[in-house]
């Protein structure tokens, strides 16, 4: 989802009320139970959950499609990428041809992992004006749906944007369009997954580089439903906070992960293995939190040459295709 990385955002003067309470606090102990229940098992889906098998690695790698560059047929980009060493690839949605990705999947072997929302930086679930969010709440179901539809069990969302009015406006707007949506998630068995983003949003655009993931869990957690999660994106918030530390507090909630580079020296993306980001740091806590499943790379795409570097470099940097066991 190359739109939706920080360089696309510019962010805006926030109102002077940014650090107000918030409503929706979730009763920790029922959220928990629900956590432990086997519907949670369920929503956690096979992104997730993998058995632990020789050969099997900790961190499976996909990419976000428009890295595939070239003018060619799906099932040609998806055998590309199968190629440079991804076993998954997440669409973006609504408006996919269902049948076209169902069989490009199957003629390549790469499994369609998931989905992110096209649509949710110009058509906002936060903007002031409902008709904008209507036909946001639209996109979000024919999202779910279309993600069912090819055989995907997670769908990325940028939920809000802090421009949109003051932190109280933004979180109730933003929290009102996902709980409508929800009940299509578990219909499907699709989960919703917040990324983190620069979108001023939970976090504070203009504020320290020490910021925590507090405000991120308690959004999630406020919904009550093991259908919502998080896809952390590692490299979207050092500017801001510590990947290890924010993946430590945000724990099972984090159901995928995005990567790419960054580097507080120059302010900048980069790609994967040239920022200054402690990569050992990020194994080890994803490791301390028992985390299994789906890497996703959001950095510049191009030809079979360069998806192979990609690859190489979310291996060098996380060591991906170590097995299970032994990242356990």
């Amino acid at each position: 989802m190359l739109k939706s990385t920080p360089e696309s955002t510019v962010a805006s003067q926030q109102p002077a009320d940014r650090h107000q309470v918030l409503p929706h606090t979730v009763n920790r102990r029922s959220f928990v139970q629900t956590l432990a229940c086997g519907t949670c098992a369920v929503a956690l889906g096979r992104s997730i959950v993998m058995a632990d098998q020789p050969g099997t690695p900790w961190l499976r790698k996909t990419l976000k499609v428009g890295m595939i560059k070239g003018n060619m047929p799906l099932a040609e980009k998806f055998a590309i990428a199968k190629q440079a060493g991804f076993e998954g690839v997440e669409l973006s949605v609504p408006g996919i041809d269902v049948d076209e990705a169902k069989a490009a999947a199957k003629s390549s072997g790469l499994i369609i992992d998931g989905t992110v929302g096209s649509y949710h930086w110009n058509i906002r679930h936060s903007d002031p004006d409902p008709d904008v969010r209507a036909s946001a709440l639209e996109k979000l179901k024919q999202g779910i749906q279309e993600t069912a539809a090819v055989g995907a069990d997670t769908m990325l969302l940028v939920p809000a944007h802090g421009r949109d009015g003051s932190d109280a406006e933004v979180y109730e707007r933003a929290f009102a369009s996902i709980q409508e949506a929800l009940p299509v998630a578990e219909k499907h068995g699709v989960s919703i997954l917040i990324e983190n983003v620069w979108n001023d949003f939970l976090y504070e655009h203009d504020g320290p580089d020490n910021q925590t993931a507090d405000a991120l869990a308690k959004f999630i957690d406020a919904f009550e439903s093991p259908w919502m999660g998080v896809q952390f994106d590692i490299g979207n918030h050092w500017k801001y906070g510590d990947p290890a530390a924010w993946i430590r507090t945000l724990g099972p909630r984090i159901k995928k992960l995005d990567i790419k580079g960054f580097s507080r020296e120059t302010g900048g993306f980069t790609k994967i293995t040239e920022g200054d980001i402690d990569w050992a740091s990020v194994e080890t806590a994803l490791q301390d939190i028992g985390f299994t499943g789906w890497l996703a790379a959001e950095v510049a795409g191009g030809d079979l040459e360069r998806l192979r570097e990609v690859s190489d470099h979310m291996e060098e940097s996380l060591h991906c295709s170590k097995s299970l066991s032994s990242a356990s």
